[in-house]
């Protein structure tokens, strides 16, 4: 009796497929081999060359003073009047460079500025991961026109499963409920293949990389 339907035909090739067994195709693959050849550069350069070919902004600091004295340039050139963070660490350094620091959730959504940490930077990528799993939460990756990143040299690996190894070490059993990758400012071009930024999120990207000597 021949299949009435295309469905039942389908359902007949899938049938048969489940019980016919097929030799593997390809039996010699090297499944720990690499797909991507060495980066030529270090994490730092790779990184840096990544993010500025994606639109954002990198600066190197070897102290927090050199990060304090480059967000004060930035403010005083690009005339922003405060900065607005939830991250006590980063609370403590703009206090420190007496720079005006908002950390009132409720002004959150007015905030032109936001500025947090994050989990890794992916240097082939050159890519930010961040998560909930950080006091920032979610909306902050958003809300705000502008994003700094403070980061440590520790925390760049070279691939994204490199940072997805180091994030599961981190938080073990208890995984934010977000976790993902910034990869310069928001942008489409979904509408008539016009480039608009800021379009889900921020328009500017700066990342500042301090020097972790300890």
């Amino acid at each position: 009796m021949e299949e009435s339907t295309s469905k039942e035909k389908v359902l007949k090739y899938v049938r048969e497929a489940l019980i016919s067994k097929t030799d593997q195709p390809f039996p010699k693959i090297d499944y720990e081999k690499p797909v991507f050849s060495e980066m030529e550069e270090s994490l730092d350069i790779n990184f840096a060359q990544e993010l500025t070919g994606a639109g954002g902004l990198f600066i190197y600091c070897e102290s927090e003073g050199e990060v304090i004295n480059g967000i004060k340039f930035l403010m005083k050139d690009r005339k922003w009047d405060s900065i607005f963070t939830l991250e006590p660490k980063i609370i403590s350094l703009l206090h420190q460079g007496q720079i005006n620091c908002i950390f009132d959730h409720d002004q959150l959504t007015q905030a032109h500025v936001g500025m947090t940490t994050c989990e890794s930077l992916v240097a082939r990528l050159g890519s930010i991961m961040v998560s909930t799993g950080q006091m920032a939460g979610r909306q902050i990756f958003i809300y705000p026109e502008i994003h700094i990143v403070l980061a440590y040299s520790t925390q760049l690996v070279g691939d994204l499963k490199d940072a997805l190894v180091k994030i599961r070490k981190k938080y073990e059993q208890k995984m934010p409920s977000m976790v993902t990758l910034i990869t310069g400012p928001s942008r489409t071009a979904d509408i008539e293949k016009t480039l608009v930024m800021g379009a889900h999120g921020p328009k500017e990207l700066y990342v500042f990389l301090l020097e972790d000597r300890i």
